[in-house]
């Protein structure tokens, strides 16, 4: 019988080895997705080299757990980073040197063959969800949203902010889903909840602004998770973290056919570092009602010089939870000619000129609820 190239034995040795010699050649940086090149390399079939490039990368730069698994030893051949451990970091080349492949090969090749697709999520919202059950399933993470990996030092200290407002049943599914994620994922990790108190239009972005704010008088933060609290991802190598430039997590959402809108579009959930954050002023203040602030943020990021970073297509898929437009919602009639304006305004519309009431700060087992006043469209 012919085999098809790069489906029988040698075929996949021939695609491990090019997994391990693309992946100890790439020099150390914030895209695992981007080791290895799309095309794979002569004597692998296409189906097999994804697998690889998803797949071999997290496994052998040592990484317990990020693959959607328990933590268990790292394989032979790799070793883990000096003490104290440093959660997701990459092995030095020399232990992952071609000469390694003998004894890494066997334990890849098999976990390859697998029939399990590796980090693809199922995502349901059929059944009802009870977060006193969520929390004893969750045992690590601690009052208030914390979490932080017992066996080595996260390399980012991430805050995940969800602007909010009357969305009780969404945010029991946000945290069914996600705490399991972001713990395999090793981070360093607080859940903030930023309700907005009262009845005016809803203000997406300024309510971001203050997540950030706030979150940093409790903990040295070095990187915001800015996310609707509609949105779960279906792949947890779909990492909640920061990288060199801004990034775009939610690029393949099933509200639009898993693609993008529009090549611009940075709606979602995205994230940014510290230093980033600050370098745009943060997030504009005056976007009452729906739409336009995504686009006031791209804008700014823009002319700032910086680049938006996405997962694939792939791993960076979504779902959304159905639901009808919020009351008090409405879309924005004035933000198209804000668009327009935001070189001029950025820099007298954003983190300095920031101004809010706390109305509350409730620490729950599963996050910190931040209820805020932050006024009108007219004040």
């Amino acid at each position: 019988m012919k085999l098809r190239v790069g489906e029988g034995k040698g075929g996949r040795r021939t695609c491990v080895r090019a997994c391990v010699r693309q992946g100890n050649g790439h020099r150390a940086g914030p895209k695992p997705e981007a080791i290895l090149g799309e095309r794979p390399p002569r004597g692998c079939s296409t189906s097999f080299w994804r697998k690889c490039r998803a797949l071999v990368p997290s496994r052998l730069h040592c990484q317990p757990g990020i693959a959607g698994h328990a933590p268990e030893p790292c394989p032979p051949g790799t070793r883990p980073a000096p003490s104290p451990r440093r959660c997701g970091g990459r092995l030095p080349a020399p232990a992952l040197a071609v000469a390694s492949v003998p004894i890494v090969l066997p334990r890849v090749a098999s976990w390859l063959d697998s029939s399990h697709s590796f980090g693809t999520l199922r995502v349901e919202f059929s059944q009802p969800v009870n977060l006193e059950e969520v929390a004893r399933t969750n045992p690590e993470v601690k009052t208030g949203g914390r979490f932080a990996p017992k066996d080595c030092t996260a390399l980012q200290k991430v805050a995940i902010i969800i602007p909010f407002r009357n969305r009780e049943e969404h945010l029991k599914y946000w945290l069914y889903y996600l705490h399991p994620i972001l713990q395999r994922q090793q981070l360093d990790y607080g859940v903030y909840v930023i309700n907005q108190d009262g009845e005016e239009e809803f203000n997406r972005a300024k309510l971001l602004n203050i997540g950030f704010a706030e979150a940093l008088k409790e903990y040295d933060y070095d990187c915001f998770v800015f996310s609707d609290v509609d949105l779960i991802p279906m792949d947890d190598r779909n990492t909640y973290k920061c990288y060199s430039q801004p990034r775009h997590l939610s690029v393949s959402m099933d509200k639009f056919g898993f693609r993008l809108p529009y090549n611009q579009y940075f709606g979602g959930v995205s994230a940014l570092s510290k230093e980033q954050f600050t370098k745009i002023n943060g997030f504009p203040n005056n976007y009452w009602g729906w739409g336009g602030e995504d686009d006031d943020i791209y804008n700014r990021l823009v002319f700032k010089g910086m680049g938006i970073s996405r997962p694939d297509a792939v791993i960076g898929k979504c779902r959304m939870i159905r639901h009808s437009r919020d009351r008090k919602n409405e879309p924005n009639p004035e933000r198209f000619d804000r668009i327009a304006h935001t070189r001029e305004t950025m820099s007298s519309d954003g983190l300095n000129t920031l101004s809010y009431k706390v109305v509350k700060n409730d620490k729950y087992p599963l996050y910190t609820k931040i209820t805020v006043d932050i006024g009108s469209p007219n004040s």
